[in-house]
């Protein structure tokens, strides 16, 4: 099990939530394979810390569909599977769309120019086809709005599903489109009208067109 030393180790965060974070990484990344078995002693002592947080973290991954365990036999890394983007995009675009609804009243001009400057620079990353940092930015933006949403369960939602979603990105080679810039774009816009309604529509539209490029 081929394991990378020349990882970056965060100083502030406690060791299972570094771990986790990697790992998880790893796994959306192709560092850890598909159906490739996982060592806890050889992923401890590639992240520094114990085994306990290697454990915890598998746990949490195994909940989300990362991993699966078997007591007494192996921890393997999930297969991808490319149908999963019907099962993910559809719940991910109506959370996005409530997180908007929710996040209106709390956009101020600072935020607004946060996501004016992420679309720019998602805009800059989409010409140069640098499609790996557009993903990122894309992310970003949107994790603005669902910070404003200030609503726990959905971030935590969101953030579970577009892991999955980014892993098959990944994979699967799927490429942002640059209508998604002028989406972005009409979001801000709508964002600053206070249009509820018409956000949560651009806003479901934005994710959903996705399946049917699949």
């Amino acid at each position: 099990m081929p394991i990378p030393v020349d990882h970056t180790k965060p100083v502030r965060t406690t060791a299972k939530l570094h771990a986790f974070n990697q790992l998880q990484q790893w796994i959306i990344d192709g560092t850890l394979q598909p159906d490739e078995k996982l060592n806890d002693i050889e992923l401890a002592q590639a992240l520094g810390v114990s085994r306990t947080p290697i454990r915890e973290s598998l746990q949490l991954l195994e909940s989300q569909g990362f991993v699966t365990m078997q007591p007494g036999r192996a921890t393997q890394v999930t297969p991808v599977e490319p149908e999963d983007i019907y099962n993910l995009l559809p719940p991910l675009s109506v959370l996005q769309a409530l997180a908007a609804e929710l996040a209106t009243p709390n956009m101020d001009e600072e935020t607004l120019n946060l996501l004016e400057q992420k679309n720019n620079e998602f805009a800059e990353a989409l010409h140069a086809q640098n499609f790996t940092k557009a993903l990122k930015l894309d992310e970003e933006f949107h994790q603005l709005i669902v910070a404003r949403a200030n609503n726990p369960y959905i971030f935590s939602m969101v953030e579970m599903l577009q892991a999955h979603v980014r892993r098959l990105y990944y994979y699967e080679k799927i490429n942002l489109r640059e209508y998604s810039i002028e989406q972005h774009k009409e979001l801000i816009r709508l964002f600053k009208e206070k249009d509820i309604p018409k956000l949560a529509e651009v806003m479901r539209a934005n994710w959903i067109y996705t399946i049917e490029k699949f």
